[in-house]
């Protein structure tokens, strides 16, 4: 199996193009400081994590920024500090000012030139819509969370990624889905047959971050530190 393949690269956004760690730790400084919480940045991740997790099966058909409002109200609770509705808003409406990885939209720009580019992310479209301004890159088709009624990864998400990508001609032998969550998409990814590439962001760090545990079993079948390492491992491919 060769980067060369395939026709399509399918994104997961936040935490593979988007540095949505840095965004949600920088997003609840005003509420750990208000709490006077000392808990380390991995632990104040791995308990948002849960929450996401749990409040996204609860609650399927919320949009993404009001997930989030109720994510941080849900962390006010467990860590008994007293919020504000507006202030569980103001982080709700955060995702626009999450930073994109350095190296993005580089690789983002050259991939580009070799493959049609669709995201498939747990959000919803008026956050996305800024990030891609930070990303600067224009993808060829934009399936969020809020299209489909459900969360990844559930398999609606999927279904409706092979469904849609279908009607525009491409089978899943084209697609390689691009990621850096096994939990929300490598493990679902591979129960369709779609190969899949981790982007391993957090290769030099212990545990998994804002993201859950994956399932035992996940697999993929590239993995790269980074996204600029899977474009360069595609420019070597093709000589």
């Amino acid at each position: 199996m060769k980067l060369s393949d395939f026709r399509v690269l399918t994104f997961d956004c936040y935490g593979t193009l988007i540095d949505w760690e840095s965004g949600i730790y920088a997003g609840l400084q005003p509420l750990l400081h208000k709490g006077d919480i000392t808990l380390g940045r991995d632990a104040v991740l791995e308990t948002f994590a849960r929450h996401e997790s749990d409040q996204e099966a609860v609650t399927p058909g919320m949009i993404y920024s009001d997930v989030l409002a109720e994510v941080h109200r849900r962390l006010a609770a467990e860590w008994n500090i007293a919020a504000t509705d507006a202030e569980h808003r103001r982080f709700g409406a955060s995702v626009p000012d999450w930073p994109a990885f350095d190296d993005s939209t580089a690789a983002l720009e050259y991939l580009k030139r070799h493959y049609k580019l669709v995201i498939l992310s747990n959000v919803d479209r008026a956050s996305f819509s800024g990030s891609n301004r930070r990303l600067g890159v224009e993808f060829d088709a934009i399936y969020t969370a809020q299209d489909i009624g459900s969360y990844k990864p559930a398999p609606a998400n999927f279904e409706y990624l092979l469904d849609h990508l279908g009607r525009l001609g491409h089978g899943e032998h084209d697609i390689l889905h691009t990621a850096q969550s096994l939990f929300h998409d490598h493990a679902p990814a591979k129960k369709f047959g779609l190969a899949s590439a981790w982007i391993d962001r957090r290769h030099d760090q212990k545990g998994w971050g804002a993201t859950m545990q994956p399932p035992e079993g996940a697999a993929y079948d590239f993995r790269f530190p980074t996204l600029i390492a899977m474009a360069e491992a595609h420019r070597r491919e093709v000589g």
